[in-house]
Order: structure tokens, then sequence, then C-alpha cells
């Protein structure tokens, strides 16, 4: 990171301290912007009221860097701040957000943007150049306690460079193509007057050394419209709106969204226990994505009332790496055979009938879906085999098969592991599972370890199988999954711990390849050696997103865009765009006819306008 020096320069001025001068910046830069897309939020959005949902565990920190901030809350903290460009829900074209207008450098690394002056954090200070220097120390500092951050912006991000307050340059440690370099550059700021001067600083990098105590429970300030306004530990998260002057406002695709006044996230960590709070109308709205909750509990005479709608929305969102995930680690998960004994052990199809009504859909390939030609789709999801399961396992020396059905090895070590996974609702999903696979003489344990615990134990690497999925960009990555710098230690997201010279090699030419064809084929090239070693059970997709809410929450008339995994704020801001309101006055109408009795038309509305 960088400070152009303009001491030898005949004409300065001075912006908060740094010396800068217009000519330092490119003369020749093309600047572009996008105000052509269309709007997805509806004009007859009404600002106020509290939104209330739930959470079924309470974050371990409120960073989103260093340990322990990889958990399911996470979400909430990332998009409560915007990036300097957005994509299009529909369209997939780059927007204005943070930044008003970008160029590109010729260089083939660097891209400028400005951001609107009238940008402001939550408390008020503005955002300039300072914050995004200060973010590039923050993510290289080693107080931080974060190898994947301090890897990405020491090898991929080579600068940042400030022109003046609202004028800086990205640059990347290599030369990409441009859509690419977008999505490499395209990074948050953060708030240097919030962190202010550490009071301990040996490294001399700016970062407080306490950095990751300091910081556990201390929310920083955003530039989005909500903010972490009251903490109760263990009880209930406050988002609070900024207010109807948000800086935001003055961009188009934000107009008539983020509508509700406060977002009130209450720890309730049991599904069906919140079910039930949101029934009585403690909860504005409920995740009804589970089948057996949009079949069988999202019913009654509150539905049938009509004063507890249902939506279906099918979406056409990328989808990210997971499901069965085996730590190579591990004893005997070592062995190849095992490996590929267990993938035709795991009966994702019965699973996905059965307990998932037929709703969702098998994901063919255990790195993903959606990428485009960055994905290889020549691979198919393993079926479920027992015999050729038995084939695997016997090669791996199980011969024998003990008198309650499982295989063990002449060392009488038993074929027996365990399943991770996080919630509950779970539970019936990984019975089948394990059911299954006892068929193929396989003995799967149920470790059930709540919301973000579980995530920390895999984190920690203490999982043999886990049972979860990850999130994804347009492009896939894979330095983070299966870069041997990140094997076998904690706080990566290395689940699997396979490694090789020749795979390290591969995903090192990923990211440096600058041809897109070269690029996308080294993609598909490097999920055929991820799927050969059968280091991850393909699990299940949901296309689409499914909401039980109560009739004063409105939606707009096109109920989703292509990319909408949230109807409401469920898990984040982003995911749903904020497109719904609060009606008062329907919600003292409601309130009025249940007490007197008075009913109204059942709703349920499925969009397939996005079904695959």
């Amino acid at each position: 990171m960088r400070k152009l020096n303009l001491l030898a320069l005949s004409t300065a001025f001075a912006l908060w301290g740094t010396s800068v001068q217009a000519e330092t910046l490119p003369s020749d830069l093309a600047w572009q912007t996008n105000w052509d897309e269309e709007t997805f939020a509806s004009p007859n959005a009404k600002f106020g009221g509290t939104y209330r949902t739930y959470a079924q565990s309470f974050p371990q920190t409120f960073r989103t860097v260093g340990p322990d901030s990889n958990g399911a809350f996470r979400s909430w903290l990332l998009e409560a701040s915007l990036y300097p460009l957005d994509k299009h829900p529909i369209s997939g074209e780059w927007i204005p957000s943070l930044a008003s207008s970008w160029a590109f450098g010729d260089d083939n690394k660097t891209v400028y943007f400005k951001l609107n002056p009238e940008a402001k954090w939550s408390d008020g200070k503005p955002v300039t150049s300072k914050d995004y220097e200060f973010m590039l120390n923050l993510m290289r500092s080693k107080d931080i306690i974060a190898p994947w951050y301090n890897d990405f912006f020491t090898t991929e991000i080579s600068d940042i460079i400030s022109f003046d307050e609202h004028t800086i340059a990205i640059v990347s440690a290599k030369e990409r193509n441009r859509d690419e370099l977008l999505e490499f550059t395209n990074l948050t700021p953060r708030p240097a007057h919030f962190y202010g001067k550490p009071k301990v600083d040996k490294n001399g990098d700016g970062v407080e050394d306490k950095f990751v105590r300091k910081y556990n429970f201390k929310p920083e300030p955003v530039t989005g419209p909500y903010y972490v306004d009251k903490i109760k530990k263990g009880k209930s998260i406050t988002f609070k709106h900024v207010g109807t002057d948000w800086w935001g406002y003055s961009n188009k695709y934000y107009q008539n969204r983020y509508n509700v006044e406060k977002i009130r996230i209450k720890v309730i960590r049991d599904a069906d226990i919140a079910l039930k709070h949101f029934e009585k109308g403690n909860l504005d709205s409920f995740n009804v994505r589970r089948p057996d909750l949009w079949h069988d509990k999202a019913k009654g005479e509150l539905y049938d009332n009509g004063y507890i709608h249902k939506a279906w929305a099918f979406n056409q969102a990328p989808v990210g790496a997971g499901g069965l995930w085996i730590n190579s680690a591990k004893p005997m998960l070592d062995d190849l055979n095992v490996r590929k004994g267990i993938r035709h052990a795991i009966d994702f199809e019965t699973m996905i009938q059965k307990v998932l009504r037929g709703d969702f859909v098998r994901k063919p390939n255990g790195m993903g879906f959606g990428h485009g030609d960055y994905d290889n789709t020549d691979i198919k999801a393993p079926e479920f085999d027992p015999d050729k399961a038995a084939q695997y396992f016997e090669a791996a020396g199980f011969t024998t098969v003990g008198s309650d059905g499982i295989r063990t090895n002449d060392e009488g070590q038993k074929l027996s592991f365990s399943i991770t996974y996080s919630k509950q609702s779970d539970t019936p999903r990984i019975a089948v599972l394990r059911e299954q696979a006892k068929q193929a003489g396989l003995d799967l344990q149920m470790n059930l370890v709540d919301g973000s615990s579980a995530f920390k134990f895999v984190l920690e690497k203490k999982h043999e199988l886990s049972f979860h999925n990850m999130g994804t960009a347009d492009i896939p990555g894979y330095w983070q999954y299966f870069h041997s710098d990140n094997a076998n230690k904690p706080q990566t997201n290395h689940f699997t711990n396979y490694a090789t010279p020749e795979l390290d090699e591969m995903i090192m030419q990923f990211k440096n390849e600058f041809d897109i064809d070269k690029k996308k084929a080294l993609s598909r090239d490097i999920q055929k050696v991820i799927d050969d070693a059968a280091v991850i059970v393909p699990g299940y997709m949901v296309p689409y997103a499914r909401e039980a809410y109560w009739r004063w929450i409105e939606l707009p008339e096109k109920l989703a865009t292509k990319k909408t995994g949230y109807l409401f704020h469920d898990w984040g801001f982003k995911q749903s765009y904020g497109t719904f309101w609060l009606n008062s006055e329907v919600k003292k109408e409601t309130k009025k006819a249940m007490d007197k009795g008075t009913v109204f038309e059942p709703v349920t509305i499925v969009d397939e306008t996005y079904k695959l």
C-alpha cells in the first residue's frame, strides 16, 4: 500500500494530510458506470417498523476476520457493508454501489474507483481512501490471525493507491482478464477512525497487537443501511437503520429497498420452537425451505384464515462446495478405497425423496454448481451402490462383517466414522444416511454440535465427516479448500486436508492464469482431480426461496430476482435484496380480525420465473 509521493511536483493541494495532485491520476482513463439496468424494488414500499426473526445460535465474535469469525452470523456482518460495485441480480451486469464509477488501467492489473463522495459510515464519518489504506494494513497483519486473508491481500493484491479523498486504485498482484479483475479488486474498506491508533503495535503495522481479543464483541461501523445497535449476549441482536437519509438512497438501485427501521434477531436454538414463536406472532416470517415445514407444518387455521401467507420463488443462484466433507487426515480416511467406498455408501437420493419430499436437487459436483464453463459437467454424483461400496471397503482390508452388519479389518478396526452437523432439523436427514450406509457395512455416528460451535469444531479439523455447504462467488475458489498451505491447520477452510504437489501446482496455475478459456479449463481439471480423490460426497442444492409470513409483510409484484436466496432477512441482507416492507395498518387490521374471528382469503404464491 502506498500514497503517492508528490513532493517534487509543482502544484499540490492538501487533502486530509496527504499531498496529491490531479495529474498523478492517468489522464486517459475511460471512466464507466451503469445506470441502465432495471430496478427490482417496489415504489409502493413503506419505511418503518421492526422486522423480527431468529438465529439458532449466538455468534462467538462480531469480528469478520480471525478466530471463530467464520460462523453463520458472519453473513449479517459482512453484508452490512457495501462493495464498490455490485452485480445486478437479474442481468448480472456490474452496477455502482460504494463507488459511482470505475476504470481499468492498461496493465491488466489496476482498477480505479471513484468513491461516492456522499458515502458515510453508520456513525456519520465520511468514507475516504484512508479507509482503504487501513483495510490493506489490517488484512496483511499477523495480529488478526487469519492466514487466508493474510495470503490473499499479500499474494493477490499488491497495492492500494490513494489519489485523493475519493479516488483510489486497487492493484492486483498479477494480470487478470477484466471480469475477474473486478471480482478480485471489488473490496470493502474498513473504518480507520473506529480502530484508531493502536495502543500496542510491536509489529508497526498500524493494527492493535491484541486485535482479536479487543474487538471480539465490538461491531464496527458499516457503509450499508443497517448497523448493530443492541446486543443482549446469548439472547438477541438488533440492527438499526441509519435512517431515510441514508446516503445510499441516492443510488437508484437502492431506492425502495431496506425498508424496515429495525431488525431484531432473537436466539432460538430449536427451529420447531421458533415456528411456535412465529405462529404466536412473535416473529414476522419463518423460512419454510425445509419440505416438512412447507408441506406439513406451515398449515392450519392461521394459514386457512389468511393471517399467514406462503410464498415459493425459484432462483438460479450459484451453489458452493459441500455435502459430506471427508477429513483425509483421520485414521482410515487416508485410504482412497475407504473414501470411494463411503461415496457409494451414502444415499443422498433416498434422503431427498423420503425426508425432503423431492423438493431439493442432488448436487452433481462436490465443488458446486452454476459457475458456467468453470464447472466440469462430466462429473456426476456417485450413485448409492452398497455392493460397489463393499468392494472398495474390502480392497481397503475391511473384509469381516460382524453380527451387527458392520465391517472390520484384520486389526480389529471397525468401519465407523462420525458425521458432524450443526442443526437438530438435519437429524432425520443424517439418520437416513446412517441406516442406508449399514447396507455396505459402514457405521455412521451422528455428532450434533450446536451452531457456531460446530463450525469451530470443523475449522479445528476435529471432524471425521462434516455435513455442511459453503457459499460461492461466480468464479469458484480452490486455494482455501485444497492447497497444502492450509492443510492440517486450524481456522482454515481446508476441511478435507487432502493436498498433493500436483494439485498445488494446478491451483496456483488457476490463480495466476490470465486467459479466461485456459482458466476455465484448469478449473474443470482441478474439479476432476478433487472428484477422483473422493474427499467430498456431493450433497444437495435448494434452487428456491420459500417463506411463510404474516400478511402485514408485503412483497413486490415480482417476488424475487434471479439471485434471490431469501425473501426476507433470514441469514443476512444481500440474498433477500431487502425488497419487502412492513405495513403497520395491515398489522392492526390483522390483529383486530383475529380478535373478532374475521377471516381473509388464504394466500399461497408460487413464482416459477427462474425455475431451472
